[in-house]
């Protein structure tokens, strides 16, 4: 880590927090933006990674076979995750010029259009292939608006929060993504109840997506009620949380970028492994129905958030550190032993689940802390969002497709190849940060 950075990480912990009108800025208030931004964000990824698996296939890519036609959707899924670092440099040149509201609204005000849009695309046999071009761009627009999204408020929050409790609060932002899987896998197994299979394809399927406008409108004004106020302005600009130059961060935190790239790897492939790929696998070669595996897969969520909540009090109490460590051996051993599970029917599918969402829980409550602890306040606003876009990149945007690939090329235990190379590029980052300057108190 640079003299810089470190000069400046080990000066946050004694400045105050600074008040408003002798009102302290307290965590929890953060921590309900979070919440709330996090969660629309993970539901917009989860509708449109279920829609995938269960309607592009056969709306989009009927030319092809079911599987073809999946594994084109997952290339169209992972279109996100490779422009999403371009998001985070456009938006963050918007941020220092126009500052963080207007940043947030345009990036909020593209991702709710880009969805909406979704669900008013045509199908294959009534476009040809510019239902396909039309979906690719506004998946795009989706990726370039996540990066743009990112709002500093996690950073933030790790920087308020009591030194005693910090495992605590670093797994708030994380609770995002297993509440926005429940709500995505809910409403898809309502739909797909009620509905024909004919009516659910036709148009049934379109409602997710509508239904994620309006979420992001709630998330908006829940981050902006936040954000816009005077207390957080100074808030950011005293903890120095204001966007540096991409080239300004590597040059001072290179390693750190580099480094933590890999720190949470396992967990962000783990993420995809228990919600998309099984999603895939049971769709295409089992008898199961899709709202029994959808309600499951909520159920299984609900697990996670204990896992997450459980790291919280863990990291607390045995290091930041140590948790991540124990966390990567067993998505490790997840990914040699849990893959056969999907053909042991219902029990086996329940078991594959809850089990692996227990264990993404613990890994995935700490990740984005561990990262942010890298680096000092002064590159952590920018260096936070890039290590998460690159992170989320290697980690989870290739891996339903590489994993699906991988079992139907060579059989299910193959599944956990790329999740078992990511167990081991997480575990090696995880000691290499721990000689650097890994502290966990951040």
């Amino acid at each position: 880590m640079s003299s810089t950075s470190s000069s400046a990480h080990s000066g946050r912990s004694s400045a105050p927090a600074p008040q408003h009108q002798g009102h302290p800025v307290s965590p929890s208030d953060i921590a309900v933006g979070v919440i709330i931004g996090r969660t629309s964000e993970f539901f917009d990824f989860f509708v449109f990674a279920i829609a995938s698996v269960i309607v592009f296939p056969q709306r989009i890519f009927p030319f092809v076979d079911p599987l073809s036609g999946t594994l084109l959707s997952f290339a169209l899924l992972a279109l996100a995750f490779v422009v999403r670092p371009l998001g985070s440099a456009l938006f963050m040149a918007v941020d220092r010029r126009h500052g963080r509201v207007t940043k947030l609204t345009t990036a909020l005000f593209l991702m709710g259009t880009a969805t909406v849009a979704m669900g008013l695309i045509p199908s294959y046999d009534t476009a040809g292939d510019w239902a396909i071009v039309i979906l690719a761009v506004l998946r795009i627009g989706q990726g370039l608006a996540l990066g743009g999204a990112w709002d500093g408020m996690p950073s933030l929050l790790a920087l308020t929060s009591p030194r005693n409790r910090r495992g605590f609060y670093a797994m708030i932002p994380q609770l995002g993504a297993p509440i926005g899987l429940i709500v995505a896998s809910l409403l898809f197994a309502y739909l797909a109840a009620n509905l024909s299979e004919a009516d659910f394809l036709d148009w049934g399927w379109r409602y997710p997506f509508f239904v994620a406008f309006s979420v992001n409108v709630v998330a908006l004004f829940a981050r902006l009620r936040i954000v816009a106020t005077d207390e957080f302005g100074q808030l950011f600009r005293s903890r120095e949380l204001q966007p540096t130059r991409l080239g300004t961060t590597l040059a001072e935190d290179g390693g750190a970028v580099l480094l933590g790239i890999f720190v949470p790897l396992a967990s962000f492939a783990m993420f995809h492994m228990v919600t998309v790929y099984p999603l895939s696998w049971i769709f295409l070669y089992t008898n199961e129905t899709l709202v029994s595996f959808l309600v499951i897969e909520a159920v299984a969520a609900v697990a996670g958030i204990a896992a997450i909540l459980l790291s919280g009090f863990l990291a607390d109490r045995i290091g930041r550190q140590r948790l991540l460590l124990v966390g990567a051996l067993l998505i490790g051993g997840f990914a040699i032993l849990a893959p056969l599970l999907l053909s042991a029917g219902q029990t086996g599918e329940t078991i594959y689940m809850i089990a692996g969402f227990f264990i993404l829980g613990l890994s995935f409550g700490q990740s984005s802390g561990a990262v942010a602890s890298l680096f000092g306040v002064r590159n952590r606003y920018t260096g936070s969002a890039l290590v998460s876009d690159l992170a989320w990149m290697f980690g989870a945007g290739f891996a339903p497709l590489t994993a699906l690939l991988l079992s139907t090329w060579l059989g299910l235990p193959a599944a956990g190849l790329y999740l078992l190379s990511g167990a081991i590029c997480s575990t090696v980052a995880v000691l290499l940060a721990g000689r650097m300057d890994f502290k966990g108190d951040a």
